[in-house]
């Protein structure tokens, strides 16, 4: 497998490479990727800001509590746009090229989703600097680190998600079913307050939400301390979106390609 990965890599980078070279030719596309989870993120911490007054509420920080739902939906944002380059490349006939290549549906896919992991890194940072700014917790490393990896998780799946769907319909018209669907399974968690501290509908849709497992292992750091009981419920969620999610993509990639 480690030799098989090894004579597929340039092929992987080179997919890479393209997707990030469209952030340095069109820098104000990913303009709006960047914009809107730090707008929602600010808005947020100014109108339920003082939810933390509530008996129960797990930190005294809501800008600490509510960076974890910002973050994911920064990393749900870059994952449709890689749905939505893939589209437009179904629409122009590039990618009947990339098929006809030699190069296996895997890696392309793999490419694909690589550069979205990576790309999501920049709303992250910025989010990051701004909710350190106002006054967020500092999560420590470990908790960092945990912050990272989900994001470029989440990004994986959210762009397995948009990959499934462009092969679908093969139009960037799906763009917007891109990108509610991975927003509406991050706010239907523990987003905007504790799990326990919900009520009606809205606790329901939170406990039964395996996104639910990956906000509560990203907010570990920032509102407490990481532990293990806290982080493998989010890993294994996480991989199984992303293989349930990835398996769809591929699926597609093969019926387009017969």
């Amino acid at each position: 497998m480690m030799g098989a990965l090894a004579a597929d890599w340039p092929a992987i980078a080179a997919l890479v490479r393209r997707a990030m070279n469209e952030i340095l030719r069109v820098p104000g596309a990913a303009i709006p990727g960047v914009l809107a989870p730090t707008i929602f993120y600010c808005g947020l911490t100014a109108v339920f800001g003082n939810l933390t007054e509530l008996r129960g509420f797990a930190t005294d920080s809501y800008q600490s509590f509510v960076i974890p739902v910002s973050l994911l939906q920064g990393a749900g944002f870059t994952g449709a746009a890689t749905g939505v380059n893939l589209a437009r490349d179904i629409e122009q006939g590039w990618f009947d090229r990339l098929l006809a290549s030699p190069v296996p549906r895997t890696v392309i896919l793999a490419g694909m989703v690589l550069s979205a992991a990576l790309r999501a890194l920049l709303p992250a940072t910025v989010l990051l600097l701004v909710a350190f700014a106002i006054g967020a917790h500092w999560p420590g490393l470990g908790g960092l680190a945990l912050a990272v990896a989900g994001v470029m998780a989440t990004a994986t799946a959210a762009a397995c998600w948009g990959c499934a769907l462009a092969l679908r319909f093969r139009t960037q018209s799906a763009a917007p079913l891109m990108q509610a669907g991975m927003f509406v399974l991050v706010l239907c968690t523990s987003s905007y307050a504790p799990l326990d501290l919900l009520t009606g509908w809205l606790h329901t849709a939170a406990r039964i939400n395996p996104v639910t497992q990956v906000l509560e292992m990203v907010r570990q750091g920032f509102v407490a301390g990481v532990t293990w009981d806290g982080t493998w419920p989010g890993l294994l969620t996480l991989a199984a979106l992303v293989s349930v999610l990835g398996a769809f993509a591929l699926r597609g990639m093969r019926r387009m390609a017969d």
